[in-house]
């Protein structure tokens, strides 16, 4: 994009934060994408400037002119730029294809393990679990414990207390161990009336021009809605930001799953344990995430609850894009489709019908309108 000065086409200052990069694109993204009337030259052009200013080496690289084809001309005109050892080339032809949209994933179900595993009709628990109100639970318990000293006073009172516990063990054993066949508590029925049984909160940014978030919306709606206390949402900021700084989430029970969907080259991707990204054993330096940094940020926010992430990977030209399982430590894994959702899907169903009211009202609060 020679002669264009990326920070003049974002509208932001030279000092701006990624957040402000990040808004300033999305917003121009909604009217430069060829489907709400622009072109597609102008939209990949917008799509270089966000790509470069939003890695910081590349963005580093390009505030010192060292980007080779895609650099701003430095003062003193194209002889200046030649006596500084660089020259203009055209876009090679192995780069990203601005025309380029990914196929629609599929996944072969019965090549899931936890598929066939999850009754998607199983009754949802909340947790943390509510009380009922105190004064009918003293009132059942203080009548009970009345019928104790007329059990005692009997002849054959042996008989008669074993009798006497054997409902109170009965009510505790169902309390602890299947409180879904217990009548809602007050708590319970109030959340189900506000939020009834919606499942998706939030909209994917892909309806604004990014297909690998649109494509991942699609995979959580198609496939992982199978899990009856599962919540999704689309667009959350970090706790303290206004952006959509994530692009997903996933919460059932106490585990909360933060993505990041990435249209990047073909090729095999990797992660080593420190979490620097390699493509075909390079390291890679065509794209970046700060999943890691969100990730932090919401194991603060939930103290209580298990927060990991997933970074989903879809190719930007013709070809096909692999991923090694990455270690246990890393946060942010690179993943393919078909992985997220065997991974993921997986990691979910160990507790399938659980709702945390707490953490679903801590992460819906960060949903982006």
């Amino acid at each position: 994009m020679s002669g264009v000065d990326y920070y003049e086409l974002l509208g932001v200052a030279r000092d701006a934060s990624a957040a402000e990069i990040k808004s300033a694109y999305r917003s121009l993204a909604r009217v430069m994408h060829p489907d709400a009337g622009g072109t597609a030259g102008t939209f990949r052009n917008l799509q270089e400037a966000y790509e470069t200013l939003s890695d910081p080496d590349r963005r580093a690289a390009y505030d010192r002119g060292e980007l080779d084809g895609r650099a701003r001309e430095p003062a003193g005109g194209s002889a200046a730029f030649r006596r500084r050892g660089f020259t203009r080339r055209t876009r090679r032809d192995f780069g990203a294809d601005p025309h380029f949209v990914p196929p629609t994933p599929e996944v072969d179900v019965d090549r899931l393990p936890w598929w066939h595993a999850v009754n998607p009709k199983q009754p949802v628990r909340y947790i943390p679990r509510a009380s009922y109100r105190g004064g009918v639970t003293a009132s059942v318990v203080g009548g009970w414990a009345l019928l104790l000293p007329v059990v005692l006073v009997s002849e054959v009172w042996p008989v008669l207390l074993v009798l006497w516990l054997m409902p109170a063990i009965v009510v505790a054993g169902a309390y602890r161990y299947g409180p879904e066949y217990l009548p809602a508590a007050a708590e319970d029925r109030a959340f189900i009336t506000e939020f009834g049984r919606c499942t998706v909160f939030g909209e994917p940014a892909g309806v604004r021009g990014e297909h690998g978030e649109r494509l991942t919306a699609e995979l959580l709606d198609k496939y992982l809605t199978r899990l009856p206390g599962v919540k999704i949402f689309h667009g959350l900021s970090w706790p303290g930001s206004v952006f959509a700084d994530i692009d997903h989430a996933v919460l059932c029970g106490r585990r909360l799953v933060l993505i990041e969907s990435k249209m990047w080259l073909p090729g095999h991707y990797t992660v080593d344990a420190d979490g620097t990204l390699r493509r075909n054993g390079s390291v890679f330096r065509g794209g970046g995430t700060r999943l890691p940094e969100g990730i932090a940020a919401y194991r603060e926010l939930l103290e209580d609850i298990e927060v990991v992430g997933a970074l989903v990977l879809y190719p930007s030209r013709a070809g096909e894009i692999t991923a090694s399982e990455a270690p246990g430590t890393v946060p942010a894994p690179p993943m393919t489709p078909t992985g997220f959702v065997t991974e993921v899907g997986g990691y979910l169903a160990a507790d399938p019908a659980s709702v945390h009211r707490d953490a679903f009202r801590a992460v819906l609060s960060r949903v982006i309108p």
